[in-house]
């Protein structure tokens, strides 16, 4: 069931995430035996696809290309490559990382799909296939990224199917972490904010965003990033939605805040740029229609934020 009208990218994994089974090493060894269940498989961030037939024969988008679980096992070499992502009804699915120079689609795994990377696919995938590569891209990142213990430094070990690590040394155990960024559209009377950074492509605006601090509410620090870039002050926010973003996992957690005056300033540190948008020119800039200027795509919240907005009576 949909607990929400508005379902962004990368949101709506359909997975029985089944966390009371990532302990049971006996379950999980047959799982990955069993000739019915399936993995997901990603090579140096990207995932293995194909394309996805419309009745007529041609392609209408991608698809996750599923190898059967056994061989991802086979290609893991061990169990710290692979992730239990949860069931599909009684069907348990996995994911392998796989690294290395060599592309796998030349090799082992030649002419089952073809890896490609996610930012540039997903708008074009079942949003359920979305949902799921979004889920092994960000915990493989989590893994890359946190291999030493952080308590002693010792190499650390997989542990619950792939969704903690374990210190053989201090037996300290480690969580994958979430990192918390509010994202939010300032608006002022008729009009909306948005910035650009100075490594962006020339002509992107979006909307505003900060990493929370500890200690800190959503609401606080959507008040404190709006101040910090562009020198406005909130005086009201509203929560829109949220996204998971996996580069490397991130949740982004969308916000329309009201704003006292029109007098934005860009810091030069995060923007070098901000400008105000009417209706007209942010329904435009949404579009692709506005000369010279351009939102981000549209599996981006932003792009869903200014679109909101946009279509608010």
């Amino acid at each position: 069931m949909a607990l929400s009208i508005i379902t962004n990218t990368f949101a709506g994994n359909p997975l029985d995430r089944s966390s009371e089974r990532r302990g049971d090493a006996a379950w999980l060894a047959e799982k990955l035996a069993d000739p019915a269940s399936l993995a997901v498989a990603i090579w140096n961030g990207k995932p293995l696809v194909e394309d996805n037939l419309g009745e007529d024969g041609k392609p209408t988008g991608v698809q996750i290309a599923y190898l059967r679980a056994d061989m991802a096992q086979e290609l893991a070499a061990g169990t710290e490559k692979l992730l239990f992502l949860g069931l599909w009804k009684d069907l348990a699915v996995f994911a392998v990382d796989l690294d290395g120079p060599a592309d796998p689609a030349e090799g082992p795994l030649q002419g089952l799909g073809r890896f490609e990377e996610l930012r540039g696919i997903a708008a074009s995938m079942p949003p359920a296939d979305a949902g799921i590569l979004a889920t092994a891209r960000s915990m493989f990142e989590w893994r890359r990224r946190h291999r030493w213990c952080s308590a002693c430094g010792q190499a650390s070990e997989v542990g619950d199917g792939g969704w903690k690590r374990v210190c053989p040394a201090c037996k300290a155990e480690h969580f994958p972490r979430t990192d918390p960024v509010a994202i939010m559209l300032a608006v002022h009377e008729d009009k909306c904010l948005l910035g650009r950074q100075a490594m962006w492509p020339a002509g992107m605006f979006s909307a505003l965003a900060g990493f929370l601090e500890p200690g800190e509410t959503i609401e606080e620090a959507c008040a404190r990033e709006l101040m910090e870039e562009a020198g406005l002050t909130a005086t009201s926010v509203r929560y829109h939605s949220s996204q998971p973003w996996p580069w490397p996992s991130s949740l982004m957690m969308g916000l329309i805040a009201q704003v006292d005056s029109a007098e934005a300033r860009p810091d030069q540190t995060e923007l070098e740029e901000v400008r105000w948008f009417t209706k007209e020119e942010a329904g435009a800039l949404i579009r692709g229609e506005l000369e010279g200027t351009f939102a981000p795509p549209a599996l981006a919240i932003a792009h869903q934020l200014i679109k909101a907005w946009v279509e608010e009576a």
